[in-house]
């Protein structure tokens, strides 16, 4: 079952919502249409009674994201709007609600991830491409600096030198660079990829409702000194304990079988 959003649609596989950018004549270039887009897309999602429990990010044809739309860029620079505006009326509160989504997030990284794209693209806590994917900060391309959260994500995933080369030099990053620099999880067959997302975002949505509080320490811990986050684990690790499905994994653990999560 589809649901049509602006340029954005959301496809039901059981409990995985697979959110797709759907602009490919533009490979998929984020204009704000697309970024309202998503966040209808997400609030269909989100619903409580949805039944999601993981979501796909992909992008529709040869694309994943190639960054923000530059023609919309261009009538915003003859306005009184400057991108950095745009950044906040639209694509912080986007990037925002993916960080604090209650359910795991795996992106599908299908072609070039560039600009924003890329930072989408880092947005998922599983992070697979197909292999003649790419990564692409292009934003000297342009004159203009990296945005999206660039400057935070990339030096605490691959390290500062090489988010700086990335940057500086806005030179393409191949899928299996990037898996070996550590930037994403798995590469994929270009022709299996959707099917191997699939799979992994099936097992996360077996999984405990406790995945939910998993992806916030992690998005929490940098900002953290260890008696922080040790606090912090100690909050989600009393509610993870209160839940169904602590029971139920206990219950399975004491009785030899594998544990069926309902994620509540």
């Amino acid at each position: 079952m589809r649901t049509d959003f602006d340029r954005v649609h959301v496809t039901k596989h059981g409990a995985i919502a697979v959110l797709t950018l759907n602009h490919p004549e533009t490979l998929n270039a984020a204009s704000v249409s697309m970024v309202n887009g998503m966040q209808k897309a997400m609030n269909h999602i989100e619903r409580a009674d949805s039944g999601f429990r993981a979501i796909v990010v992909t992008g529709e044809g040869r694309g994943f994201c190639s960054g923000a739309n530059l023609a919309e860029a261009a009538e915003r620079r003859s306005s009184a709007d400057s991108a950095g505006d745009a950044l906040e009326i639209a694509y912080h509160p986007m990037l925002r609600r993916l960080r604090d989504c209650r359910v795991p997030i795996l992106t599908a990284v299908n072609g070039a991830a560039a600009g924003i794209g890329m930072s989408i693209a880092l947005m998922g806590d599983i992070i697979v491409a197909a292999r003649s994917a790419y990564f692409l900060q292009a934003f000297a391309r342009v004159g203009l600096v990296p945005d999206g959260g660039s400057t935070w994500m990339l030096p605490r995933m691959i390290g500062l030198a090489r988010a700086r080369e990335l940057s500086l030099l806005a030179e393409k990053l191949p899928a299996e660079k990037a898996l070996e620099w550590g930037l994403i999880n798995r590469v994929f067959d270009d022709a299996s990829l959707m099917e191997e997302a699939l799979k992994l975002a099936g097992r996360l949505a077996e999984g405990p409702a406790s995945l939910g509080f998993v992806r916030r320490l992690y998005w929490d811990s940098p900002h953290n000194s260890f008696e922080q986050q040790i606090e912090l684990e100690r909050h989600a690790q009393g509610r993870a304990g209160r839940s169904a499905d602590f029971m139920e994994g206990v219950k399975a653990f004491l009785e030899k079988r594998p544990a069926k999560f309902t994620g509540v």
